[in-house]
């Protein structure tokens, strides 16, 4: 076992030895390396200044804001607006359920990031017992409990269920579509490529405008279904249209060879496909993969344009009223965390799994 002791003096001086290779290696690389450090620590300190040292963190100091032409960020806001911001306009009796709800989403993500659920059985079972109970607890009349319908869903919650929902049904739907595309059959492979390239030829915007109002003018009132399943639906296929092309870039990475050497084993088709070719896929495809779900994860702010009450409507509507107006810097603040915690967690979890990619090609 290596010296501890021994090793971190190493990598400090390895560090040193870095820094000074390429940021002091002549005078005007180590002027302008100075200047540019000043700024980025001056920029530091303003920042701390502001959202520390000089915040008012209590809605009971809230009238200590805006106090001075030196005055800190207000994070009373967030004290006094926190609820709104979290769970939107569910009924404040009830945002033990929603807390619930986004929890069992939450645990379910993680879940499904620890390779022991790499089951088909287990993470199918795992993915419907966490969607039920997120759909049994924000819905609560089948347990006995108050209902409110999905008019009344927001906040985090919201957010982390259309996200889940999308990337969960957009994922085999994208991998349907590219063994689609790659079909002999011409008919298949043509309206394979034709709704790829007409669903990626439209802002996202469109598409969710489409099943949110359009659809209901031009079906009967039957056929209508829940909005928020339609834009589920909708945001689903879209990704899964693009997600599609990842999945044709993993195929065309895979040489033909392989197929031909699986059929010549008395393998079929899916046999092939099962356990030589897809696994070959998803390892070429996952850098794409992860960008595109934290894209994803992104793009669930624009569900407020066509009305739902996610984290960021509830995000405005937490400094809408005239004594909270002033401190929109804040709330924003406050919801980008939110945001990069989720985002960068994301990040992380596709680094562990290149790193264990690469050592299983080992």
């Amino acid at each position: 076992m290596a010296d501890l002791s021994v090793a971190a003096p190493a990598r400090s001086q390895n560090f040193i030895h870095i820094l000074r290779k390429r940021a002091f290696s002549s005078p005007t690389d180590s002027v302008m390396s100075i200047v540019v450090f000043g700024v980025l620590a001056w920029l530091a300190w303003t920042l701390i200044d502001w959202a520390i040292l000089r915040a008012v963190w209590s809605a009971e100091n809230v009238d200590q804001c805006g106090k001075g032409t030196g005055a800190g960020a207000c994070w009373a806001v967030i004290d006094a607006r926190h609820r709104l911001i979290l769970f939107g306009l569910y009924p404040f009796d009830q945002h033990w359920r929603s807390t619930l709800a986004a929890g069992a989403i939450i645990v379910t993500v993680i879940l499904s990031c620890f390779p022991f659920m790499w089951n088909a059985k287990r993470i199918v079972t795992l993915w419907v017992v966490g969607f039920a109970s997120y759909y049994l607890l924000m819905e609560g009349s089948l347990l006995g409990l108050q209902q409110v319908t999905t008019d009344g869903w927001g906040g985090l919650s919201l957010t982390l269920f259309l996200f889940s929902a999308v990337v969960l049904l957009g994922m085999p739907m994208g991998l349907g579509l590219a063994l689609m595309r790659r079909s002999e059959m011409p008919f298949v492979r043509g309206f394979a490529v034709v709704l790829i390239d007409f669903v990626r030829s439209l802002p996202l915007l469109v598409t969710l405008f489409t099943a949110a109002v359009v659809i209901p003018i031009i079906l009967p009132s039957w056929l209508e279904g829940d909005k928020i399943w339609r834009v589920i639906i909708a945001f689903a296929l879209f990704f899964a249209c693009y997600q599609a092309e990842v999945f044709r870039g993993g195929f065309q990475a895979i040489p033909k060879g392989q197929f031909e050497a699986g059929a010549a084993l008395g393998l079929s088709y899916w046999q092939v496909l099962g356990r030589i070719v897809l696994p070959q896929v998803f390892r070429h495809a996952l850098p794409s993969t992860i960008n595109m779900v934290v894209i994803t994860f992104k793009e669930t702010a624009l569900v407020i344009i066509i009305g739902f009450f996610d984290i960021m409507a509830s995000a405005k509507a937490a400094f809408g009223t005239g004594e909270w107006a002033p401190y929109y810097l804040e709330v924003y603040v406050f919801v980008a965390l939110i945001y990069w915690l989720f985002i960068f967690s994301l990040g992380q979890y596709g680094e562990y799994l290149k790193g264990r990619m690469a050592i299983s090609e080992r």
